[in-house]
């Protein structure tokens, strides 16, 4: 979060016990819609999308922050597109990009859920892709 120029990180003191913490503030904005595959619309959820990064990310050598940057890069990619609804596709494929960048095995096991691959030939292909 620290190189994200949207984010405020301020360390602060309690004023009871003095122990020191730090809090980090985001400007808010108007919500996103997202477009679901279904075409249902909901509104953008950080939190969801943490979870499913998280998942892709289990025993890999991904860190905390490097997921926090996936989330920061592409929140800031929706935003500046200046629309109020983006569709859950072109959120999966920002997701997918930055974890191609990252990690095989995370965009593999992200892009197995976000495009629902079925077929065994299905993985090949995408791994023939990354080879």
């Amino acid at each position: 979060m620290g190189d994200d120029r949207e984010t405020t990180r301020r360390r602060r003191e309690c004023l009871s016990c003095t122990k020191r913490f730090t809090t980090y503030e985001r400007v808010e904005r108007s919500p996103l819609t997202v477009i679901k595959k279904d075409g249902r619309r909901e509104t953008f959820n950080r939190d969801k999308l943490i979870l499913g990064i998280h998942k892709a990310c289990e025993r890999t050598r991904v860190t905390r922050q490097q997921i926090d940057h996936v989330l920061d890069t592409t929140e800031r990619e929706l935003r500046s597109q200046e629309k109020e609804e983006i569709t859950s596709a072109t959120i999966g494929n920002l997701i997918a990009e930055e974890l191609k960048k990252l990690d095989k095995v995370a965009y593999i096991r992200f892009a197995s859920v976000f495009r629902r691959f079925v077929e065994v030939e299905e993985f090949q292909r995408e791994l023939k892709k990354l080879l």
